[in-house]
């Protein structure tokens, strides 16, 4: 049995940063934004198909809307499976291969197309999309595509867009967003032929029933062997795989996740996914493109989230009036219709500029998959207020007394875990930011590395006054700041102004955090998560302004209508990004921390009491929290019986 690998904070850095791309060979309309630039000829015009590929697009969904129809969302919900003749039903329309180029039996649809058929499957039921998205995502097809041998793709991607059920296998019981510490090995026999396998993995969404699987694993380094954290195509039959069960949760009640072990799975070396050592990279270069799954199911969320609010809030009356002319819901209707606008904004332009493949998305889709997820949870819980009792009580429920059957409670539920999966909220603000000051990085060199030498850093010093001397200068004016400026967008124009200027502004702000912290920045979490909310925020204002544009030169007739949704969520946007700033040199963050020492170190035990330990109860608890399954010894004991399948 392995152990997680004992590593110190200093050796998982360095495994983030060698995983990284550091390189920027194409521009990145967001990596500018957070260098306070407006590059807005990076999205402007608001970038659109080929009318081929839309008609391509437009002849997939009717058919897909078709058998939807088929569907129904509260069968998956009551038994928490999604139906074997509705996985038949999307095989044989091919949403297994929608990405899959048709050299290899796939549509071939593009991103775009790829993101609008898992908001309108995920509007069944959410589990469909996460069936699709994981397949597709980050399953075989993403990593083939991206790294695999002409030999792997003839091999294993036909099968993929047959129906052959993939799944990645990252996470484990002790390793999450450290993957520094992966315990899983993959060790060299056969005279270098093949690699064993051994290892838990925790989570494999669609790993209950997939046919193959990605398995990240570390190939010990040896004579011959480059060593490091690698992928491989592996066959979910072999002998020795195991998935030790099927997990359930608050929400995403079809989805089939699972607990997998691995003893002594022989993998041919041919299965290798590029290089060894090169895993990480291949995975996060897959999430790229297959972050934006979420954002687009989130603008699913959206849409069937401001129909239900627009329906119940004209038909409910109270006081006199229907519900949705009281201000208080309006304000929440105003909210839901606005961000709706927004979301499907910002997943539309980071789908187009992942197709047209000349910008560099990593920030983007990072950006995407935050806000998008953060903002689909608000939207779900003013949909829960403005329906009341309504919203708290379950679909069964309502149906069961003879009124509607709108699953809100569901939705909450479901959309809760977009802000955990693929890289936490948290993560994905370490990430954007990692990105974002990327510049200041390379321009303070060894001020920003805490173990550097006076001298080293008296040296450093020197550069960044070059850098910052030609850069900041920059930051003082710029287009924002004429009031004609961005004319040809309208009533919209004001806005774009206002990105423009708050995109110098943080940019400043982030040069104030690095000069006042220096090397001490990548500790100040809050306010590098405050930076990057802020150009989250911005980003999609600038979506919103260029689509309904777009909308308006197209002769769109909701044209007039997207100019409202566009002005109304920048106004929104503005105040959330005003405060956003102040929260940057006013908080508590410095309480908070000494806080959160004292609580774990045990000084506030006493204001735990009056309430019933859970040792105390009937219930399945521990007496005590322990790592359990995040210990390999002792998930060992837990499924001895299949310790050995020998």
């Amino acid at each position: 049995m392995t152990g997680s690998a004992h590593v110190t904070e200093e050796q998982a850095r360095a495994v983030a940063e060698e995983s990284r791309e550091a390189d920027w060979d194409k521009p990145s309309f967001a990596k500018e934004l957070f260098l306070g630039r407006l590059t807005l000829d990076l999205v402007h015009p608001f970038p659109r198909p080929t009318p081929d590929e839309d008609a391509r697009t437009e002849e997939f969904l009717t058919k897909l809307r078709n058998l939807c129809r088929t569907m129904d969302g509260g069968v998956i919900e009551r038994d928490a499976k999604i139906p074997d003749d509705y996985v038949a039903g999307l095989t044989d329309l091919g949403c297994f291969g929608m990405k899959i180029t048709p050299e290899y039996g796939g549509l071939g649809l593009s991103q775009v197309a790829y993101n609008r058929a898992l908001t309108l499957v995920a509007s069944v039921h959410p589990s469909i999309g996460a069936l699709l998205s994981a397949h597709q995502s980050i399953g075989v097809p993403e990593p083939l595509a991206l790294a695999g041998t002409d030999e792997q793709k003839r091999e294993y991607l036909p099968r993929c867009a047959k129906g052959a059920i993939s799944a990645f296998l990252l996470t484990e019981p002790d390793v999450g967003s450290d993957p520094a510490r992966l315990a899983s090995t993959a060790t060299p026999i056969d005279d270098g032929d093949a690699y064993e396998l051994d290892g838990v993995k925790l989570w494999t969404t669609n790993g209950v029933v997939a046919e193959l699987l990605v398995v990240m694993a570390r190939v010990p380094r040896s004579d011959g062997h480059r060593g490091g954290i690698s992928a491989f195509v592996v066959e979910a039959d072999s002998p020795g795989i195991t998935v030790e069960r099927r997990n359930s949760f608050m929400g995403l009640k079809g989805i089939e996740n699972g607990v997998t072990r691995m003893y002594k799975v022989r993998v041919p070396a041919r299965n290798l996914i590029g290089r060894e050592g090169d895993g990480l990279k291949i995975a996060l270069t897959t999430l790229n493109a297959g972050r934006l799954a979420i954002p687009a199911m989130c603008a699913g969320a959206g849409k069937w989230s401001l129909k239900i609010a627009r329906e119940w809030s004209s038909a409910r009356v109270q006081w006199g009036r229907p519900v949705g002319e009281h201000a208080a819901v309006a304000s929440k209707i105003s909210f839901v219709a606005a961000t709706t606008y927004a979301l499907e904004s910002v997943v539309e332009l980071s789908g187009q500029m992942c197709d047209e493949k000349r910008n560099d998305i990593r920030i983007e889709a990072a950006l995407a998959k935050l806000w998008c997820s953060e903002m689909a949870c608000i939207i779900a819980d003013e949909l829960v207020q403005i329906r009341g009792g309504r919203g708290y009580e379950t679909a069964q429920s309502l149906a069961a007394r003879g009124e509607r059957a709108v699953p809100t409670e569901q939705l909450v539920r479901d959309l809760r875990i977009n802000r955990i999966f693929e890289g936490s909220s948290e993560i994905m603000r370490l990430l954007v930011a990692r990105e974002a000051v990327d510049a200041h990085l390379k321009a303070a060199g060894d001020l920003a590395d805490p173990k550097a030498s006076v001298e080293a850093k008296a040296k450093a010093a020197a550069k960044a006054s070059g850098f910052y001397a030609k850069w900041l200068p920059k930051l003082v004016t710029g287009k924002g700041q004429l009031p004609k400026s961005y004319a040809e967008f309208g009533a919209l124009a004001p806005h774009l102004r206002y990105v423009e200027c708050s995109s110098r502004k943080l940019a400043r702000s982030t040069f104030y955090g690095m000069a006042r912290w220096q090397a001490g920045l990548e500790k100040r979490q809050n306010f590098l998560g405050r930076i990057v909310d802020i150009g989250a925020e911005l980003f999609a204002m600038a979506a919103c302004c260029v689509r309904a544009e777009r909308q308006r030169a197209d002769g769109h007739p909701g044209a007039e209508d997207a100019f409202v949704l566009a002005d109304t969520f920048c106004d929104q946007a503005r105040i959330r990004v005003e405060a956003l700033f102040d929260g940057l040199w006013t908080n508590t963050d410095d309480a908070d921390d000494a806080l959160t020492h004292g609580v774990l170190e045990g000084r506030y035990t006493w204001l735990e009491n009056g309430v019933l330990d859970q040792s105390e109860g009937t219930g399945p608890w521990i007496s005590e929290w322990a790592p359990g399954p995040s210990s390999d010894e002792n998930l060992a004991r837990r499924f001895e019986p299949t310790q050995n399948p020998a």
